[in-house]
């Protein structure tokens, strides 16, 4: 599913504005803390649509905003022949936090906090199998159920319906859930699955 394997479109379409980046003067590393800037105040939105849904649509723009920033730093410092090691260290670092404040943005708006751990830990650890692959070697690994891209679309076309759908869509073990519920039961459980399969291929590549 993982859209990642897209990169290469998304670079035809990132162009543009990655030239408009290099005339504004900005650097990577700015775009990369603009990011998740953005993924803050989509968490703090997040966290108020508890009280009033249309803040999801806010968080879900705010989402979508996050998501092209992030393809735009590193298209941005190829273009300019500034990519490093500290470069990526950096994007990745704000990578996750910027995810640790989406995630807990929609745990603190929908009150279930053991779903936002649940979900937070599936996504950290999906993304840390991916990097580790690279630190012994490999590849890095960006295949998997859901990968970073795919999180972003599906948080942001969740939240946006539920600033619309504020009833019940599901119920079971975990008692009623909403769509926020909805979406992270789906992230603890996909993104734990998503990281065993990471696990096991880079695991099958070692052995």
């Amino acid at each position: 599913m993982t859209l990642d394997q897209y990169r290469s479109t998304a670079k035809r379409v990132a162009d543009p504005f990655v030239s408009l980046f290099v005339r504004l003067g900005l650097t990577p590393n700015q775009v990369s803390v603009l990011a998740v800037v953005l993924a803050g105040a989509a968490g703090v939105a997040f966290a108020l649509g508890g009280s009033n849904p249309l803040f999801y649509l806010l968080g879900a723009v705010f989402v979508f905003f996050n998501g092209a920033l992030d393809v735009l730093d590193g298209e941005l410092a190829r273009e300019l022949g500034t990519d490093s090691l500290a470069g990526d260290l950096l994007d990745h670092v704000l990578d996750r936090y910027a995810d640790i404040l989406l995630l807990v943005g929609l745990a603190a708006g929908s009150g279930r906090y053991a779903l936002g751990l649940a979900a937070v830990t599936g996504v950290l650890m999906t993304s840390y199998l991916g990097t580790q692959a690279q630190a012994v070697g490999l590849d890095r690994v960006y295949g998997g159920l859901v990968g970073r891209a795919d999180r972003l679309v599906i948080i942001g076309l969740g939240a946006a319906a539920a600033a619309f759908v504020t009833g019940t869509v599901a119920a079971g073990p975990l008692g009623q859930l909403g769509v926020v519920g909805g979406l992270l039961v789906f992230f603890a459980v996909v993104g734990h699955l998503t990281a065993l399969q990471r696990f096991y291929y880079s695991y099958r590549e070692l052995a």
